[in-house]
């Protein structure tokens, strides 16, 4: 959104002003990201997580492209050329470790930014196109990640393709002849691998596409806010640079120490063991997880152990877990609260902090744990709280609550009551 008030890019040097003429790229820069874009002043540490994301990317695409060109999609070498990068190739351990560790990095910074979305419910009007571009994004990061772990051909890279792509068998009528299509044979082998590589590669610039997508539908509104309440005046907002340049740069510090500190003293601390198995099509692991960062999803998976009626528990469990996702497009609608931020709906936040977010944590513990009881039992019922959250309690709550008042500005929130503010909202008032 262009405020009034907000800075006009001023090229002082004579070859500034002439690619201000020819390429106007500094000054899309300028209003995009620097002093030209006002944003709320209130901003916290939670609004980071968006750019350490867009950090995390790039540090995907980068990592990814150096190890393709040392990595061969062959089944009868992919295992043998993964450790090549890591014995052989110059600081080849330390390209694969930042792009196994990224993927983990890139999951954790997104979680966040799509619970801080959830809390303050971002997904509201004008702002409804950003977060179903934000769900877009993440089912594709999804698919990467999969396909992506396929990669190195272990023991847990080939069976957990064999599970995953086993998935859309369950699918009446088209789904065997849909799996054998997309594994190009009856199991993960050469034709599988090629394919998985090819769109592994392809996918992460799908999605750079669809983020800029995203950042361009988030400039047509603003940005949110903790409070939820809209840019009033100009007392509201602070240009994006200097001062969030500085907070975002903090908060990737920060994160960069995190990351460093995994990557050189835990490498494969979020990894699993049977990777560094050559995958063998004859010896079947005993206990098939994914990563870590799809657990909850797998435990929604797991939960159905019996047909009901004529629908068999595998397809209701297919259905189920993408329908898990899937209902996050329709958060918009089925939040029908006129207040946004879960800081004034006291209603809404006790199902949020002792509801959804104790569900997903039972959901991810079963979700890596082998599938006997009780864990079977913990992931039903945290099931049906997840679904029952989002389809039954969110409507209901966002019709019944009482919230608590709202400040008039965002200036008001932050140092108290502003008159420029109510005076440019009601000039009768003066």
């Amino acid at each position: 959104m262009s405020f009034p008030w907000a800075n006009e890019y001023k090229p002082a040097f004579g070859l500034t002003q002439w690619l201000d003429e020819k390429l106007p790229l500094p000054r899309f820069v300028y209003n995009a990201v620097g002093a030209g874009y006002p944003v709320p002043r209130n901003l916290n540490y939670m609004w980071n997580f968006g750019v350490l994301a867009g950090f995390c990317l790039v540090l995907q695409i980068v990592t990814g492209v150096i190890l393709a060109m040392h990595y061969a999609p062959n089944a009868l070498v992919a295992f043998d050329s993964t450790e090549h990068i890591m014995r052989d190739v110059n600081w080849g351990w330390m390209m694969r470790y930042a792009h196994a560790n990224g993927a983990s990095a890139f999951f954790v910074v997104v979680y966040l930014h799509i619970f801080r979305g959830f809390f303050y419910s971002s997904y509201k009007a004008p702002r409804e196109m950003i977060w179903l571009l934000g769900v877009v994004i993440f089912l594709l990061m999804m698919a990467t990640a999969f396909m992506g772990y396929v990669l190195p051909w272990g023991q847990m890279s080939f069976w957990g393709a064999k599970v995953i792509t086993g998935l859309f068998g369950a699918i009446p009528v088209v789904g065997e002849p849909l799996q054998i299509w997309l594994l190009g044979g009856f199991a993960p082998d050469n034709a599988a691998l090629n394919r998985f590589f090819s769109l592994h590669f392809l996918l992460p610039f799908v999605i750079a596409g669809v983020i800029i997508l995203h950042i361009w539908a988030l400039h047509i509104p603003g940005s949110s806010n903790p409070t939820g309440v809209e840019v009033k005046a100009e007392s509201d907002t602070v240009p994006f640079h200097p001062y969030y340049t500085a907070k975002d740069g903090f908060g990737l510090g920060v994160f960069l120490l995190i990351y460093c500190a995994i990557l050189f003293f835990a490498p494969n601390a979020l990894g699993h063991p049977d990777n560094y198995i050559p995958a063998n099509p004859l010896s079947t692991p005993a206990h098939i997880v994914p990563e870590w960062y799809f657990w909850p999803f797998y435990a929604i998976l797991r939960a159905f152990t019996y047909d009901f009626f004529f629908i068999p528990a595998k397809l209701m469990g297919v259905l189920a877990m993408f329908g898990s996702i899937l209902v996050w497009f329709f958060l918009p609608w089925l939040d029908t609260s006129p207040v946004r931020s879960g800081h004034y709906r006291p209603l809404f936040r006790k199902f949020f902090w002792f509801g959804l977010i104790p569900t997903m944590a039972i959901l991810f513990y079963c979700g890596g744990a082998p599938a006997e009881e009780p864990f079977v039992m913990l992931s039903q019922l945290a099931s049906l709280y997840y679904f029952a959250h989002f389809l039954i309690i969110l409507p209901l709550v966002s019709s019944i609550e009482k919230p608590e008042p709202l400040p008039f500005s965002i200036t008001e929130a932050v140092l108290g009551k502003d008159e420029s503010a109510v005076l440019n909202a009601n000039p009768a008032a003066a």
